[in-house]
């Protein structure tokens, strides 16, 4: 896989620590990695505003000017794919990293083989954000990331797939978008399907989404929605 992978640490040492083990394990995993070591998050913000498209962040947490967590939240409100993983000294930050869904904490020095396991699930979620389906819509064809849609709305012949980017509605039968899906969507109701990653509380009538919408239960499915949201989890 072809990475764009940030190590953000004011301390050189620990910068050209992270870079090699990175290098060694991109080379060991033949994937095609360009590496940019940055010194603080001016620095590396200097360099997102031009282009937006790392994949991975290592970043560290007490850095001068700007924390890596006030860096993580200012790249997390326009991108909500990059993989964000914190390498620090402190404990106490570990819960500031839920506000932008950080996919890992290590502890310095970072261990080789945490690192490069952290590093393989990076991987992994990547893959599967890449994941789509394609959409003719009246605006033309668009790509919608499998991660992206909260559910699945039908509407006669239409269906209207909503995602966190925005509502897209095309031509096309709930039935044959189900094709496409995998095994992290659940079809609630004859006319719904639901992300189960977005699915933020179940009751035996309907499924409270994350951006607060609720899309109905079909009566009896409550134990299996449930049982699916577990498996999930």
């Amino acid at each position: 896989m072809k990475l764009k992978i940030a190590v953000c640490d004011d301390d050189a040492s620990q910068k050209d620590y992270l870079v090699e083990i990175v290098s060694a394990w991109a080379k060991r995993n033949r994937h095609l990695a360009e590496l940019k070591p940055y010194e603080d998050a001016k620095a590396f913000l200097f360099d997102y505003a031009e282009e937006k498209d790392f994949d991975i962040l290592l970043l560290d947490i007490e850095m001068p000017g700007m924390s890596g967590i006030e860096l993580a939240k200012e790249v997390r409100s326009g991108n909500a794919t990059v993989q964000i993983v914190f390498i620090t000294g402190y404990y106490e930050y570990f819960s500031d990293g839920f506000d932008v869904s950080a996919l890992h904490y290590l502890i310095k020095p970072a261990d080789e083989h945490k690192l490069c396991a952290v590093l393989d699930k990076a991987v992994d979620n990547l893959a599967y954000r890449q994941r789509s389906v394609l959409l003719a819509t009246a605006d033309g064809e668009i790509k919608v990331s499998l991660a992206d849609i909260l559910y699945v709305e039908s509407e006669n012949v239409y269906i209207i797939v909503h995602t966190v980017h925005g509502n897209y509605r095309t031509r096309m039968t709930l039935t044959r978008l189900s094709e496409q899906l995998d095994e992290t969507f659940f079809k609630v109701h004859r006319s719904f399907i639901v992300g189960l990653k977005y699915i933020k509380k179940v009751t035996r009538t309907d499924v409270t989404m994350t951006n607060g919408e609720t899309v109905p239960i079909s009566r009896g499915l409550y134990d299996e929605v449930h049982a699916a949201l577990i498996k999930y989890l």
